[in-house]
């Protein structure tokens, strides 16, 4: 007899499997037993065949201030909605989301209500699950398809409503932030039947055209049924299918539609995808700087390499230098004479000397008579030895002007080539300055936005325009756009 319960005790394990085992489930039925009392809480019965359900809603979570539905993430633009709970009526068929629990005093189950929302919109839900797992299935998600959105675009092809609150927010940013960047506007209705097959045919439009170089597909807020249109398959089918990248903005941040999804890219707002296709000012501004300092230091290494190359040129044509040749020369033989007037002073010397042994010699064996003849003999020996010194001074000087006569043509050439270096690097460099082609009688262009003109895509008829000549600048405005010919194939 131990294990017999109580009745409380059998109602508590009851609600604590309950509670367990069902901690939040959605339930959908039809209202029956419907009562308001004056506490503002609601009751009733979910009923399916023979089967019922009891309900509580408290006021408390009757949601009645909020922006949007929980339940299926809708956006009431015009405030604040009553909840379901003021409109439910015996009969309706609706979902409900809470908490089952089990109350003691009648010993019955009961869903505690936090969510509830009508039949129909359940099966939008329903809808829109079983078509986003089957697109996801065919790959039609796979981020590895996507392709990235453009930065700055010069085209947008916009697809939506041609009135109303998101077209005007796009434009308006795209003014701030585009910097001239042309938008051709796709109109087509954004809900209603006919919104898909005409959201469809926009967008192939845009493709069949080629203008744009991206696609931008956008719709303001509303409720869910405002919004199928983005989730019919025809349209998740033609984004897919899209040769232009697709930008979606498609309701509010908690809006998600199968277009997003298949969408290269998504943005949360319609004004957000502006905000994503093109930075704000200072963004272009920073870049306009790091452009600005990478050219400086671009410009800067080159200068660096040719004055690098000058100053090696500048020392080669030093060493070729027939100037700088001849004084290593002079030098050379300056050192020479340097080295020969010792040894000349030491024979002099030593001559000397063997003359005055020589003289004594004399004077011991043959006295005046022999003296004079060694005066004599000396006297016929000196013009000699002087016209011997002479002759080798004078080889040695041929021997210089011949060996300067030789280095003179050839240091000459190497001193051309040396110039012809010089001039072609002189001209490499003159080829690096951008006013260069001004000096030439050449102009370069500039748009309104101060950006340099290369093609006729660039500018627009009617647009101010300003050519950077030589000495100045001019204004001018653009009559007319002539694209170049296309050649014909041969």
């Amino acid at each position: 007899m131990d294990n017999i319960l109580s009745v409380r005790e059998l109602t508590e394990r009851l609600r604590q499997v309950v509670e367990q085992r069902f901690p939040y489930a959605w339930v959908r039925g039809e209202v029956t037993n419907l009562s308001r009392p004056s506490s503002g809480h609601v009751y009733f019965s979910l009923k399916e065949g023979d089967a019922l359900l009891g309900c509580v809603w408290f006021a408390g979570r009757q949601k009645t201030h909020e922006r949007f539905d929980p339940l299926t993430g809708e956006v009431w633009e015009g405030g604040p909605k009553p909840s379901l709970a003021h409109s439910l009526e015996n009969g309706q068929e609706i979902v409900c989301a809470g908490r089952l629990s089990v109350y003691g005093p009648r010993g019955a189950y009961q869903m505690l209500v936090d969510l509830a929302q009508e039949t129909g919109r359940g099966r939008w839900y329903l809808a829109f699950e079983e078509l986003k797992r089957s697109l996801a299935a065919q790959g039609f998600f796979d981020q590895s398809r996507k392709r990235p959105i453009p930065d700055s675009p010069r085209r947008v092809a916009l697809i939506t409503a041609p009135t109303g609150a998101a077209v005007r927010d796009f434009i308006r940013i795209a003014a701030d932030r585009g910097l001239g960047a042309g938008i051709r506007i796709y109109p087509t209705p954004v809900q209603g039947d006919d919104a898909p097959p005409r959201i469809v045919a926009a967008l192939e439009e845009a493709n069949r055209q080629g203008w744009a170089e991206v696609a931008v597909l956008i719709r303001g807020g509303g409720s869910i049924q405002d919004l199928w249109a983005f989730n019919d398959e025809r349209v998740a089918r033609a984004v897919f299918a899209s040769r232009l990248p697709v930008l979606t903005g498609v309701g509010h941040e908690i809006d998600h539609s199968i277009a997003d999804f298949v969408a290269d890219k998504a943005a949360a707002t319609p004004s957000h995808t502006a905000q994503l296709l093109w930075p704000e000012r200072r963004t272009y501004a920073q870049r306009v700087d790091d452009a600005e300092t990478a050219l400086l230091q671009a410009a800067a290494r080159r200068l660096g390499y040719g004055l690098r190359a000058l100053d090696g040129l500048e020392r080669t044509l030093t060493l070729l230098s027939p100037t700088a040749r001849l004084n290593r020369q002079t030098e050379r033989l300056a050192d020479a004479v340097g080295r020969l007037t010792p040894a000349l002073q030491r024979l002099l010397r030593e001559r000397e000397a063997d003359l005055s042994a020589g003289l004594a010699a004399l004077m011991r064996h043959g006295g005046p008579n022999g003296l004079e003849q060694r005066r004599r003999a000396l006297d016929e020996l000196v013009p000699r030895l002087d016209s011997a010194g002479r002759a080798r001074l004078d080889r040695a000087g041929r021997e210089a002007e011949r060996g300067r006569d030789r280095l003179l043509p050839l240091a000459a050439l190497r001193l051309d080539r040396a110039e012809h270096s010089l001039e072609r690097l002189a001209l490499r460099l003159a080829g690096l300055d951008p006013a260069a082609p001004l000096e030439r009688g050449y102009a370069l262009v500039h748009g309104r936005d101060g950006r340099l003109v290369r093609s006729v895509d660039d500018v627009a008829v009617d647009e101010n325009v300003s050519l950077e000549v030589r000495n100045g600048s001019i204004a001018a405005r653009v009559t007319g756009v002539t694209p170049a010919p296309s050649p014909n194939p041969s």
